[in-house]
C-alpha cells in the first residue's frame, strides 16, 4: 500500500519540554553513536503529542538522531501505526476488519463510520473531533466485533452499542472499554464452563478495564505528564543524552522537569564516574515542615507510610527538597535508606518530585487521590 505524507503540512514541530527530556532520555539506552536506534520510540512520542506524523516532526526526529531525513521517512512510512494525516482531536477509531471481526459485524461498526465519521478512512469528522480506519487483526478475536479507541479495546460491540459509545466520547466522557454485552472478560458467552469456582471472587472488572478505569482518560495523548521522566537503566532520574555523535562520555546535562514546572531539574550535571565511585553528598534537610504542613510523600511511588516516616526522620518533609537533589546527594539518600537502599534512584523520587512540586501530578500520585493505592 503506497503511504505518503499528507499535503497540507505545518510550518514547524517542537517537542513539549517534557516530552522533548524523555526523548532525550530514550536516547541513552544505546551506544554512542547508535542513537538512531530509538527512531521509533521518538517518532511515536512525537505521533502522541500531536496525533499524527508531520514532515517536520519526522525531520525534526532525524536531526535529533543525525540521520539523513530519507532514513527517518523510511520508517515513518513503513510502520502503520504511525499516521501520516491529520486524526480526530477527540479520538481516532480502528475498526478490526480481520476474518472473525468480519464474521460477527465489522461491516456494521464500519458502516456506522462511514454514517457518524466520513465516508472514508483517514478523513476527519465534520467537526474534527473524530477520524477511522479499517485494520488488522488486533487480537481479541473471542470478543468479536471490536475497535481500539485511543489505547483501550471497545468489544462485543453492535452497531448500537458503538455508536453510543462515539456519544459518549464526543460530550468529553470516556466510556468503559472492555466487553459491552456484560461479559467479564473472554469466558464463553454461555458463562464459564471450568474454573467456577473463581467466580465469586473476582474483582468487579476485568485487570485490563479497571486499569484504564483507574487512569480516567485513556483517549488523552500524552504530554509528558502522564509519568515521571525517568532514566532507570542509568540508576537515576532522567538525564538527557548528547547529541550524536558526541564525545565518548560527555557530563550530560540534567532533564528539564514537566512544562510550567518551578523545581529544580532532577539531576546537576557531574560526570558518570562520580557516581558510580560512591561521591555522596548529603542533602540540605530541614528540622520540621514549613508552616503549610509536610507534603504527602506517599503520592511518590515507591515511598509508603515507613519510608515517609524514615524520610521525615532525614529531614525531609516537601516535594520541592526531593526534586532540588542533584546526583552526589541522591547517592547520599540511597546509602542512607535503612531497608530500602537504591529506592531514590530506582523509581525516580527526583522526577516525580518535580511534577508534584510544580502542582502537576503523576499516574501514580493520580491514582493515589483516586484511592486506587493501598498502604
Amino acid at each position: 500500500m503506497l503511504r505518503r505524507l499528507h499535503h497540507d503540512q505545518p510550518a514547524d514541530f517542537a517537542f513539549t519540554p517534557a516530552n522533548l527530556a524523555w526523548a532525550k532520555a530514550q536516547m541513552t539506552k544505546f551506544p554512542e553513536g547508535r542513537q538512531a536506534s530509538a527512531i521509533i520510540p521518538l517518532l511515536w512520542r512525537a505521533q502522541e503529542q500531536e496525533g499524527w506524523l508531520s514532515r517536520p516532526a519526522i525531520e525534526h526526529v532525524a536531526d535529533m538522531l543525525a540521520m539523513p531525513y530519507i532514513r527517518a521517512l523510511e520508517v515513518a512510512t513503513f510502520y502503520f501505526m504511525f499516521q501520516l494525516q491529520p486524526v480526530g482531536s477527540v479520538a481516532h477509531i480502528q475498526i478490526c476488519g480481520t476474518t472473525s471481526c468480519m464474521i460477527c459485524g465489522a461491516e456494521d461498526l464500519i458502516a456506522v463510520c462511514k454514517e457518524r465519521i466520513a465516508d472514508r478512512p483517514h478523513v476527519l469528522s465534520a467537526d474534527g473531533k473524530f477520524s477511522w480506519e479499517e485494520v488488522e487483526c488486533l487480537g481479541a478475536c473471542t470478543n468479536a466485533p471490536m475497535a481500539q479507541i485511543g489505547k483501550d479495546y471497545y468489544e462485543d460491540l453492535t452497531a448500537e452499542s458503538f455508536g453510543r459509545i462515539l456519544d459518549e466520547l464526543a460530550a468529553g466522557r470516556v466510556p468503559q472499554p472492555g466487553p459491552q454485552n456484560g461479559r467479564y472478560a473472554s469466558e464463553p458467552l454461555s458463562g464459564l464452563t471450568s474454573l467456577k469456582e473463581f467466580e465469586s471472587g473476582r474483582t468487579q472488572h476485568n485487570a485490563s478495564v479497571a486499569r484504564a478505569l483507574a487512569l480516567g482518560d485513556t483517549v488523552r495523548r500524552i504530554d509528558g505528564s502522564e509519568v515521571p521522566l525517568l532514566t532507570p537503566w542509568l540508576g537515576k532520574g532522567a538525564r538527557p543524552a548528547a547529541k550524536a555523535p558526541a564525545a565518548k562520555t560527555p557530563a550530560a546535562k540534567a532533564a528539564k522537569p514537566a512544562a510550567g514546572a518551578t523545581a529544580k531539574p532532577a539531576a546537576k550535571p557531574a560526570p558518570e564516574p562520580a557516581i558510580a565511585a560512591g561521591v555522596a553528598k548529603k542533602p540540605r534537610s530541614l528540622k520540621a515542615p514549613r508552616k503549610g504542613g509536610a507534603d504527602d510523600l506517599k503520592m511518590i511511588k515507591g515511598v509508603g507510610p515507613k519510608l515517609e516516616a524514615l524520610l521525615h526522620s532525614l529531614g525531609f518533609y516537601h516535594f520541592d527538597q526531593i526534586a532540588a537533589w542533584g546526583p552526589g546527594e541522591l547517592a547520599w539518600v540511597d546509602d542512607n535508606l535503612e531497608g530500602f537502599r537504591g529506592r531514590a534512584s530506582r523509581d525516580g523520587w527526583i522526577g516525580q518530585a518535580a511534577l508534584l512540586a510544580a502542582g502537576g501530578q503523576t499516574e501514580f500520585s493520580a491514582r493515589v487521590k483516586k484511592g486506587d493505592v493501598y498502604d
